[in-house]
Order: structure tokens, then sequence, then C-alpha cells
């Protein structure tokens, strides 16, 4: 049999079996439904500032029960963290808006700024490796290198011997 007509038998045979595998794993529950749903709802971004506000002030009330040496510690507030990012999720979903969006961004930003604009990390001073070593990371490449170049120019004259 010729090996066209052979891949494309096996390629339908193969699409068959996905077909029906996706066709058995949706369910009555998975149609579609022609009920209508619920109207679409602007979102009410005066009311989200006024809720995202809410979480934050609990947030700062949480934060306040934490030492302010531990505020860079994220172990020490995880659990507060938390909590406030799904405060304003919740929140944004309530008030019809979705999450992130530009208003939550900026007071998240805000709440940073706030509580943990001091705990930036010191910056890593990076030192070139001794020379010796740097010698020898240049060098075994340069040298693998040429010798696979020679390998190959030795390989390619003795073709007739290794064919």
């Amino acid at each position: 049999m010729d090996t066209n007509p052979l891949a494309l038998l096996k390629l339908s045979l193969l699409w068959i079996l996905v077909d029906a595998s996706v066709m058995n794993s949706l369910s009555a529950n998975d149609s579609f439904s022609l009920e209508p749903t619920a109207p679409w709802r602007p979102c009410n971004e005066s009311r989200l500032q006024w809720e995202v506000e809410v979480c934050g002030e609990d947030f700062k009330k949480e934060m306040d029960h934490i030492k302010l040496q531990y505020w860079c510690n994220l172990t020490h507030f995880i659990s507060e963290y938390y909590r406030f990012t799904q405060c304003t999720e919740v929140k944004s979903k309530m008030v019809h808006c979705y999450w992130p969006n530009p208003l939550v961004e900026s007071y998240i930003i805000r709440i940073h700024k706030h509580f943990f604009s001091n705990c930036t990390n010191r910056q890593v001073v990076y030192v070139d490796p001794p020379d010796k070593t740097l010698t020898v990371l240049i060098l075994v490449p340069v040298f693998l290198t040429l010798a696979m170049i020679a390998l190959v120019v030795w390989c390619s004259k003795r073709s007739d011997i290794l064919a």
C-alpha cells in the first residue's frame, strides 16, 4: 500500500476517534441554553471606588496589628493581603466590573506605596569570576568547536571508506 493513502487513513481514523471522544465528553448539562441570560449591566465605577476603599480600610486595620518591622516580610501578612485582594475581586464583580481593572489596580498601587515603599531589596553587585575560571569558560567551547570542525572535515575526506 502506498504511504500517502496509508497516512490519510491513519489521520482519518485519528480524527474520528478524537471527534467521538469529544462528543462523548459533552453531556446534556453542557449543551447550549436557549433561555435568556441576565441583562448586561455597565460597571458602576463610583460605587466600585467606594467599595475598594472599604477593602482598603479593612486592610489598613489588619496591618495595624502587624509590627512595622514585619511589613516587608510577606509571611507575616500574607493572609491579610489575600483577604484584601479577594475583597477587591468580590466587590468588583458585585458592581459588575471586571477584575483587575484600572481603578482597582491604581488603588492597589497606592496601598503598596503606603505600606511597602521601604521594602526594596538591596541591589546585588555582580562580580566577574576569577581569571582562571573565565579562561576555562572561554577556551572549552572554542576547543570543542575546533574539534568538531576537524572531525567533520576528517569524516568528509574518508567518505569512501565509511560508506
